[in-house]
């Protein structure tokens, strides 16, 4: 089998099947002589013609005038396209059928099927973009609300990129100035203070805590926050989870045990992306093995769960008080727990409700919605609350930044007092550490197996 290459000519649909229009993205060398291969229409695709939408069609059978279906075409020449290489795209008519047809004669032309992410590699292979912009590709098409779709929109931009390379320099500048000192030791050169020394690194380094400091809010725009409903049989949870979606989710009866699987669904709560889950209510006496089965199953996601919403009934006091008791029983440890009383709205609703010590509470009704902006606001102050410097930061970084910007500020951190001591040979050692992290961060100093493990993440086409 030929192994592939970065100058093959690579196709891909970048659009999903099953819409009313699909775009076929060909890059490479070759991707001109494939476009003419598979289109054709009144004017040709060449240099003439680069970045103008042409009509033709596909040609389907040469000998056959009335064979092949209407087609867009566009020529984009490298190095000034996405990927940086000569482009074609055809825009051709959606569903299932047609796009997969012509993806097949691309490939016949000559292109190879594109891997996952490969286009935004070569564009960042050509310099197109930085690695941290790559990246960004990927969290924005992966973004579920407009914090998250901002986010990515300023790593895109090239802030993270711009402030990584400006610590390089300064750190470069600074390498220098102790590899001169090893070198030119016997001569009497005009090198910078050791106090001067130590402030330009002490400003990179805090810049560089700051970026760290910024990669709680990034991870959860990024990632989202598992939020698990959980709580006695009848309680609301299914209620209060179609609440929150808008829309009816879960089966909802007064015959308690209905749940008696886990239910997930993703939505955005104050702009936070959530993965909710429901869960079959707790109770020590079930006995119907399948209601037994989704206990457990509300125990396994109940120690995955970041966030737990623990529906109480408070329907009348009794109910609130058994409620009370069952929670501080089955309260997971190590997690953020919010104790939600449901069904305040019913009269006989205590006003005075038992004491959850040292768990923050809400009351709402599920059945007719009120309460849920308060459990809302209270569910985002407690999100927030271990994410520091979110109101500051420009662009919060990713687990990867933050891992080797967290390699890079230990060294950094190692070099200061190498200064101190004036140990220049050391405190070289450490600036080349961090400076060589730092670049792992941009795609200046990676190495192939970690490109390929980035790239792997993305979808075919992109």
């Amino acid at each position: 089998m030929k192994k592939s290459s970065d100058r093959d000519t690579i196709a891909a649909l970048c659009t999903a099947p099953g819409g009313a229009l699909n775009i076929l993205r060909i890059s490479g060398p070759d991707a001109l002589t494939v476009g003419r291969t598979v289109w054709q229409g009144r004017h040709t695709l060449d240099a003439a013609s680069a970045r103008k939408m042409l009509l033709g069609k596909v040609c389907r059978k040469p000998d056959d005038p009335d064979s092949g279906e209407p087609c867009l075409a566009v020529y984009m020449p490298g190095p000034a396209s996405y990927t940086g290489e000569d482009t074609v795209e055809l825009h051709c008519h959606g569903g299932a059928f047609a796009p997969r047809r012509l993806l097949q004669a691309v490939f016949q032309a000559g292109a190879r099927s594109a891997g996952p992410g490969e286009f935004t590699k070569r564009a960042f292979l050509n310099g197109k973009m930085d690695l941290a912009q790559a990246e960004a590709v990927a969290d924005l098409i992966a973004a579920k609300t407009e914090s998250a779709a901002r986010l990515a929109e300023r790593q895109l931009s090239g802030r993270i990129g711009n402030d990584i390379r400006a610590f390089r320099a300064t750190l470069t500048h600074l390498l220098a100035e102790f590899e001169s000192r090893l070198d030119f030791s016997e001569e009497d050169l005009d090198w910078e203070k050791p106090e001067q020394c130590l402030a330009e690194l002490k400003t990179v380094l805090e810049a560089i805590r700051e970026m760290i400091r910024s990669a709680a809010r990034g991870i959860i725009l990024r990632e989202g926050v598992r939020v698990v409903i959980a709580g006695q049989p009848n309680a609301g949870k299914s209620s209060l989870l179609n609440a929150l979606l808008g829309f009816d989710r879960a089966i909802v009866t007064e015959i308690p045990g209905t749940t008696r699987d886990t239910l997930e669904e993703t939505v955005s709560l104050r702009d936070i992306p959530v993965r909710l889950t429901d869960t079959a209510g707790l109770r020590d006496t079930a006995v119907d093995p399948v209601e037994k089965l989704g206990i457990r199953r509300s125990r396994e996601s109940l120690r995955g769960a970041e966030c737990v919403f623990w529906v109480l009934d408070a329907s009348t006091l009794e109910n609130a008080k058994s409620a009370a008791a069952s929670l501080l029983r089955n309260r997971p440890q190590n997690r953020t727990v919010i104790a939600v009383w449901n069904k305040t709205d019913l009269p006989d609703s205590p006003e005075i409700l038992p004491d959850l010590p040292d768990l923050p509470s809400v009351r709402i009704s599920a059945l007719n919605g009120t309460g849920l902006d308060a459990l809302l606001d209270l569910f985002a102050e407690r999100v927030w609350r271990n994410a520091p410097g979110r109101e500051s930061s420009e662009c919060e970084v990713s687990a990867r930044h933050a891992e080797l910007l967290t390699e890079a500020e230990t060294v950094l951190e190692r070099s200061l007092h190498e200064v101190e001591q004036q140990s220049w040979e050391l405190a070289a050692f450490s600036l080349r550490e961090a400076i060589a992290a730092l670049g792992t961060i941009t795609g200046e100093t990676v190495s192939p197996d970690i490109l390929d493990e980035i790239f792997s993440r993305f979808c075919i086409g992109k």
